[in-house]
């Protein structure tokens, strides 16, 4: 098992900058693709950006390209998500996570980011 936890959140104006951060319990965090996700209450969990095992390959909803950047470090069994002009749409609980095969598939706790207008 990998235990996830994110850091970062918090509350920001309308324009302003976040960055997010997922530190991996185990050093295999390279052997998992991984992404980040978030949820509003009332509402489904959607896909926020993903990133392949090495960091080549990264992918983003059309909501957030051009603003979020994902990254990882695998030395250091981390993952980022840069936010910037962030806007009041983008306030959610965002969440880690890393999956591997179809088998393992693990998420962080979550954590709050508020944009206010």
């Amino acid at each position: 098992q990998i235990q996830l936890v994110e850091s970062g959140g918090g509350l920001v104006q309308t324009g302003g900058s976040l960055r997010l951060s997922c530190a991996a319990s185990r050093r295999t965090f390279s052997l998992y693709a991984a992404g980040w996700f978030r949820q509003t209450p009332g509402k489904e969990r959607e896909f926020v950006a993903n990133i392949d095992r090495s960091g080549a390959r990264t992918d983003y909803a059309d909501s957030v390209k051009g603003r979020f950047t994902i990254s990882r470090d695998n030395t250091k069994s981390m993952m980022y998500l840069q936010m910037n002009a962030l806007k009041p749409d983008d306030t959610a609980v965002y969440y880690c996570n890393v999956v591997r095969g179809v088998i393992y598939d693990y998420w962080g706790q979550g954590i709050q980011v508020t944009v206010s207008s």
